[in-house]
């Protein structure tokens, strides 16, 4: 079932939406202002948002600017003012379409639909090379981490052992296994290769190696990210 973030500040007009897209079958999100949308965004899988732009805290327009800094999900935009859809289509926004209220539900529907088959066509590689975890935002297609919204910089090793165990939340790893498939050779010596990737990574993501948040020790079996 595809997951929609409706974001409005206007209540009945989310609950149009809400029962619109529920009879068509998608899980609905609500929303009432940007600041809550992009809270949703980084703590849930979601794949499409519809967004109007004039709310309270933080309008549309900057919430899908800070949407866009973590994630592809696609957009679209709502607003009964011009000089906003002008804004939305000069594509410094990033939205994917725009309507202009009021609108007609079937409409948007067709809308929805319409970036629904997109995303489809395109495949899920896009979409999904994005990787939330807490604070953490890891992009594959990228290769590039942000923590708290700063860049990291990591090396290939570190990042695809990060992305290996972040992949795969919760799934304990072993060294042999982390040798493996990042090294993509046999592992057929007892080193501490493995171990000292690890511990560097947790030095640079970690706010306390010690008592890491992300990579979790699980001793006498691996590593894994919950």
């Amino acid at each position: 079932m595809y997951t929609v973030l409706v974001v409005d500040d206007d209540a009945e007009i989310r609950d149009v939406i809400h029962v619109y897209l529920r009879n068509e079958g998608y899980h609905v999100i609500e929303a009432a202002d940007g600041l809550e949308a992009l809270t949703i965004v980084q703590s849930t899988s979601v794949q499409l948002i519809i967004l109007d732009v004039m709310m309270p805290r933080m309008d549309g327009i900057k919430a899908c600017l800070k949407i866009r800094e973590v994630s592809n999900t696609p957009i679209i935009m709502l607003s009964a003012k011009q000089e906003d859809i002008d804004k939305i289509t000069g594509l410094t926004t990033g939205a994917d379409d725009y309507m202009i209220k009021p609108f007609n539900p079937l409409e948007l529907l067709a809308r929805v639909r319409a970036q629904m088959r997109r995303q489809s066509l395109l495949g899920t590689k896009k979409y999904n090379s994005l990787i939330h975890i807490k604070n953490l935002v890891i992009d594959k297609t990228k290769h590039s981490v942000k923590l708290n919204g700063k860049d990291i910089s990591l090396t290939p090793l570190e990042f695809d052992i990060l992305v290996l165990l972040a992949s795969h939340s919760g799934q304990v790893f072993s060294t042999e296994q982390i040798y493996e498939k990042v090294w993509k050779e046999p592992y057929g010596y007892s080193d501490n290769t493995v171990m000292v990737h690890v511990r560097n990574l947790r030095e640079k993501i970690e706010e306390s190696p010690r008592e890491p948040q992300y990579i979790k020790t699980v001793w006498g079996v691996g590593y894994k990210i919950d």
